[in-house]
């Protein structure tokens, strides 16, 4: 089943932002990781779960 939200622009740029982070957060030193990366990944993958969730409300007019 494919959700509206899919085919949105901002939210495929969203997957892309966090894959992106991700990389970053794996160049972090080690004492970083835990704590930075993991607040950076956590933010990155809310932008596109916010965006699906909102995207739940709508509906064919």
């Amino acid at each position: 089943m494919v959700y509206k939200f899919e085919d949105l622009e901002v939210w495929q740029r969203a997957l892309d932002y966090a894959d992106q982070i991700h990389d970053i957060a794996e160049q972090l030193p080690k004492h970083e990781r835990y704590n930075l990366a993991d607040q950076m990944t956590r933010a990155a993958n809310s932008i596109a779960l916010n965006i699906a969730e909102g995207s739940t409300g709508q509906s064919d007019a």
